[in-house]
Formats: C-alpha cells, sequence, structure tokens
C-alpha cells in the first residue's frame, strides 16, 4: 500500500496483461488437443485464500482492491426489503381504512356542523332574495300545498276517502279495500274448493268442471 496510487495501477495492469497471455496459452494448448486448463485449473486465490475479486474479467490484487473508486465496485448492494404477500396485506385493512372512523377523532364532525350550518345559511338567504324579487314584480304565487290530492283522480284511481278529526288533513287510499262482506264470500268459496279437492274423485272433479263449462259458469 506504500508503493502509492499510481504504482499499485501499474503494477496490477502488469498482472493482468501477463494473465490475459497466460489465458492465450491455455486456448492454444487446447486447439493442439491438450487439456483445458481454463476449466480444470485450479482458482486464482489471495493470500487471504478468497478468489481474486474482479470486474469484467479484470482482477485486482492486494492494495489495488483499497483504490479509489475500485472499492465501491465489490461493495454488496444492500437488499431490497420483502415484499409483503396479499394476505399480509389484509391484516392491516379495517374499517378505519375505508374511512368509517373518521369522525371518532372529534375533528371532523365539529368541521361538517359548520359547514352544513354555512350551506343552510346561505341556501335560505338565496331563496329570500328570490321571493324578495319576485314580490317586486308581482309574480308571487300562493304556495303549492304538496300534501292536497286531486278528487278527480281519486275518483278514477277508485281510492276511499277517510276523514279524520276536524281540523287534521284528508288522507286517500289509492287502492281498493275490499269489504267484510266481499272478503267472508271469498273465504266460503275457498273453504268449499279445499272440500271438494278432499272428497271429491277425479272422475267427479271433470264433470264438475265440464257442467261448468256447459252452464257458462
Amino acid at each position: 500500500a506504500g508503493l502509492g496510487e499510481f504504482r499499485i495501477r501499474d503494477l496490477n495492469d502488469e498482472i493482468n496483461k501477463l494473465l490475459r497471455e497466460k489465458g492465450h496459452w491455455e486456448y492454444r494448448i487446447k486447439e493442439l488437443g491438450g487439456p483445458d486448463y481454463a476449466r480444470i485449473g485450479p482458482k486464482m486465490l489471495d493470500h487471504e485464500g478468497k478468489e481474486v475479486p474482479g470486474n469484467r474479467g479484470y482482477k485486482y490484487f492486494g492494495a489495488a482492491k483499497d483504490l479509489p473508486g475500485v472499492r465501491e465496485l465489490f461493495e454488496k448492494e444492500p437488499l431490497p426489503p420483502p415484499r409483503k404477500t396479499r394476505a399480509e396485506l389484509m391484516k392491516d385493512i379495517d374499517a378505519e381504512y375505508y374511512g368509517y372512523r373518521d369522525e371518532d377523532d372529534g375533528i371532523l364532525e365539529p368541521l361538517e356542523q359548520e359547514h352544513e350550518k354555512k350551506v343552510i345559511a346561505e341556501a335560505v338567504e338565496k331563496w329570500k332574495m328570490e321571493r324578495e324579487a319576485r314580490l317586486a314584480r308581482g309574480e308571487e304565487e300562493e304556495e303549492e300545498n304538496i300534501y292536497a290530492v286531486n278528487e278527480e283522480e281519486s275518483d278514477e284511481e277508485g281510492g276511499k276517502e277517510r276523514e279524520g278529526e276536524e281540523g287534521q288533513q284528508k288522507f286517500i287510499a289509492h287502492v281498493p279495500v275490499p269489504t267484510q262482506q266481499e272478503i267472508e264470500e271469498a273465504l266460503v268459496r275457498r273453504k268449499k274448493m279445499e272440500l271438494l279437492q278432499k272428497y271429491a274423485s277425479e272422475t267427479l272433479l271433470a264433470q264438475s268442471e265440464e257442467a261448468k263449462t256447459l252452464l257458462g259458469l
């Protein structure tokens, strides 16, 4: 290491030049039918018994491994953090992940209430301004009663009107409601059919159906 950077680089270049020449001779020996020393030869080790490091075929020996810019070539990059599996990611998903607990911190809810009051006040103010403008133009009309029911429509739909106490709003049933007598007659007919199906034979049932057909019932 005391030889200096330039002298160390020159010596390391000389060693690599000799190694290339050695490789050419080994290749020539193989061409002539001799053994393949590049494959069966011993590994190149340093004085510590470790394989000589290199980059793109160029080897670094001794103090040359500690030269500026050389050490960084052999520093191992840190391994990337292991990626979590889908099952591991799903373990961290709860109601808070989907935003269901946003109001638990006591911060969002007051802000929402304040914004709601502001929006309502703006809507009321806008309605008042429009109402005053209509009054100024003389276009004010009586507000429509959304609960009022047109009597003609209720008659067409067969609705039945029920009057409550005096002063209360009238409600109309838009679905036809059967009377008590109609319900009793339907129950009697149903009971007759059940008894007929239970005690009558198939032949009798067929004759009964045929008779009804002939009589036009």
